[in-house]
């Protein structure tokens, strides 16, 4: 639950000035914090970003959500420009009718420069309900993609339950939702328990078991990275065979090119193909030769995060 000070339907200033309520970019809470402000029946604008000229500091379909009262989460850019957002949010709030405005390149305030140098153009959407949005976090909910769906034109937005690659779609312009980055993390180490904390502090759903889980190993999906971080070949095979039949987004496992092969030939031996073998990230982790637990962790992590960018920008 948001904290209530920010929910409350107190009357706002006649000039209210736009002022954070919360420092997050995670698109669940952005779209809470939205929901919460109409039940609390308070007038809400969503922000998206729907175009980029040159480099941007945030990616095609970044969103804010701004209250009436000028209370705010969410970012479009690097933090430059989000203040001046809040301001032509209020104004579409209060006129009731959505609008675009570009910054940066292009765009007619010159006062108000992005750092990266490049132009970005938002959309300013006045919500007419909850529904759309209580749709996405409900399928997020259940571990499912969504999707939602803006037309300028009608000025409507509309949920959808399929992924849809964030971009315009002929006369509707469409964001992609993913659920949150499930990460199991399976070994009775150090290694392992610096990893599952390193993973929870970047908001990842975690769960750290010791020893095979039949809980935790059905609770793979497509959004899940799954890690192997014994030392143990012959404890890590049941739950690597697991994996392998859930189909997660990523497999990795600890250990050097030796174990490795041992690793495949065991496999091959329980008839395993090479193409599922070959989903196997051995041994895991961005950077080779991470000696020290906090330094293996984030090799892991930072391989779990560019292999769930490079999926999400597949579509």
């Amino acid at each position: 639950m948001l904290q209530q000070a920010f929910l409350s339907d107190q009357a706002a200033p006649a000039n209210p000035v736009p002022q954070q309520a919360l420092l997050t970019d995670d698109s669940a809470t952005i779209l809470r914090f939205a929901v919460e402000a109409l039940k609390a029946g308070a007038a809400a604008a969503l922000v998206t970003l729907v175009a980029i000229r040159g480099g941007a500091a945030r990616a095609l379909g970044a969103q804010m959500v701004v209250r009436e009262d000028g209370l705010y989460c969410g970012f479009v850019s690097g933090g430059c420009v989000e203040a001046a957002v809040a301001h032509e949010a209020m104004a579409v709030i209060a006129c009731g009718r959505d609008r675009q405005v570009m910054y940066g390149e292009g765009s007619p305030w010159f006062d108000i420069v992005l750092p990266c140098g490049g132009g970005i153009t938002l959309s300013i959407h006045k919500l007419r309900g909850a529904r759309p949005l209580l749709d996405v976090l409900n399928l997020l909910e259940q571990r499912q993609t969504a999707g939602l769906r803006y037309f300028p034109q009608s000025q409507q937005l509309q949920s959808d339950d399929s992924l849809i690659r964030t971009g315009w779609h002929n006369d509707f312009f469409a964001t992609g939702y993913r659920p949150c980055t499930r990460t199991i993390v399976f070994g009775r180490s150090i290694e392992a328990q610096v990893t599952a904390s390193l993973a929870q502090a970047a908001g990842y759903d975690v769960h750290l078991c010791e020893a095979l889980n039949p809980q935790a190993t059905g609770q793979i999906d497509a959004h899940t990275a799954v890690l192997l971080l014994w030392h143990d070949l012959n404890r890590e095979l049941p739950v690597l065979q697991a994996a392998l039949t859930a189909r997660p987004f990523y497999i990795g496992a600890l250990g050097s090119q030796r174990t490795h092969a041992r690793r495949v030939q065991k496999l091959s031996e329980l008839g395993w193909s090479d193409t599922d073998i070959a989903r196997i990230k051995a041994p895991v982790g961005l950077f080779p030769k991470a000696r020290d637990a906090s330094s293996l962790a984030l090799s892991v992590l930072a391989d779990v995060a560019a292999a769930r960018l490079s999926l999400a920008e597949d579509g």
